[in-house]
């Protein structure tokens, strides 16, 4: 396993020093390439037994802006997660930088938080992620009982996509848990998995092969939501984990409009969004980089409220800038633009997990249910570098 992984980092080196041209222009709108240098100067000079080299991608946020601008087509976000998992497979990564992360992602995918309900024919389920059902536990109550509208037969998945992991490059461990995940989910007929986090979209689409994967966002805009009429004007955050998804940029937008908003768009959104600043994990290391990006959306949207699409981003965004999470408006719009609604912090959210844990083993009549007792400590018999 260790020599496959060199080679790909020794692959991925010499697309970047081979294929970039070193037009700067990633350069210019990221701090951590202005210190370090254009993907090609990083690529040529990177040595793997170097712990400061080794220590240099924890720095890059991953958020893809790079590959968005390249002129060249080059994805250089790639290669310092192919960084980091070198990091993680030499053993050189000092992991109680991300205790707390890490502690967080442990807790999701334990016996105690975990819980999977599968009604009888159950081929869809809804998955509302980690943050959201500790922020804002009613409303993902509320969330399910409105999908229930048009999917009867709908299951819910409380669990964590290990993207933690994934990110810090620790590869065995999430490819260990995704997929046992996932072949659970497949072994009992599910094919859709409806997610709340663009975080877990992410994760979905690229790993979850056999399963279609959709956000909730796409398929509210589809269905009838509590109607409400507003006289204002926001701004919209999309999530750097959907740079590439411009129907879920419809969604929301859709969404938005009709709660008769106007919205003033940011001069970076869609596909060339910038990152929160939460990206990557890369505030544990350097929060100097992490505020960076914050400060530059809180100057984007100006004196408009920020509505996104992420727990995340709506927590670390609304420490600067009044912020809402688009799920706010759908069932009290008022509250969501006076800067009003309930929304729980830790630990608290920890207990609100447990409550809505609860709620649906009582709500949900099961032919199948789990709470999730693998670690990853056995590794999964598929060939997880596929």
């Amino acid at each position: 396993m260790p020599h496959i992984q060199r080679q790909a980092l020794r692959d991925i080196l010499q697309i970047q020093s081979v294929n970039c041209i070193e037009c700067g222009l990633c350069c210019k709108q990221c701090t951590f390439l202005q210190q370090y240098g254009t993907p090609k100067h990083i690529a040529d000079r990177f040595d793997p037994t170097s712990s400061k080299d080794l220590n240099m991608p924890f720095e890059c946020s991953l958020c893809g802006l790079c590959r968005a601008i390249c002129p060249a087509k080059i994805n250089p976000a790639a290669m310092f997660l192919e960084m980091r998992r070198e990091a993680v497979l030499q053993g050189k990564q000092l992991w109680h930088d991300y205790s707390r992360l890490l502690s967080y992602e442990k807790r999701g995918v334990s016996k105690r938080y975990s819980y999977y309900a599968l009604p009888a024919n159950c081929d869809t389920v809804f998955f509302p992620g980690c943050a959201l059902s500790g922020t804002r536990h009613d409303k993902v109550k509320d969330i399910y009982e409105h999908l229930q509208n048009t999917i009867p037969q709908l299951g819910i998945v409380l669990d964590c996509c290990t993207k933690p992991s994934h990110d810090l490059g620790r590869e065995r461990f999430f490819h260990s848990m995704f997929y046992e995940m996932q072949e659970f989910l497949q072994l009992h007929n599910v094919k859709n998995i409806l997610v709340a986090c663009p975080s877990c979209y992410q994760v979905f689409q690229e790993y979850g092969a056999g399963l279609q994967v959709k956000t909730i966002y796409e398929h509210l805009a589809a269905t009838v939501l509590p109607s409400s009429t507003l006289h204002a004007t926001v701004t919209v955050h999309d999530p750097c984990t959907t740079r590439d998804e411009p129907q879920i940029h419809a969604a929301i937008r859709q969404l938005i409009r009709c709660k008769s908003l106007t919205i003033h768009e940011m001069n970076s959104s869609k596909t060339q969004t910038l990152c929160c600043g939460e990206g990557g994990a890369v505030g544990c290391v350097r929060s100097d980089y992490s505020a960076s990006w914050g400060i530059q959306r809180k100057k984007a949207a100006g004196n408009y409220r920020i509505i996104t699409y992420c727990a995340g981003c709506a927590h670390l965004l609304g420490s600067l800038h009044p912020t809402s999470h688009i799920i706010d408006l759908f069932f009290d719009p008022q509250s969501a633009l006076a800067g009003k609604a309930k929304v729980a912090k830790a630990p608290w959210t920890y207990l609100y997990r447990l409550f809505l844990k609860r709620y649906f083993k009582k709500s949900i009549n099961a032919a199948v249910s789990r709470e999730r007792t693998f670690t990853g400590e056995r590794a999964s018999q598929r060939d997880w570098r596929k």
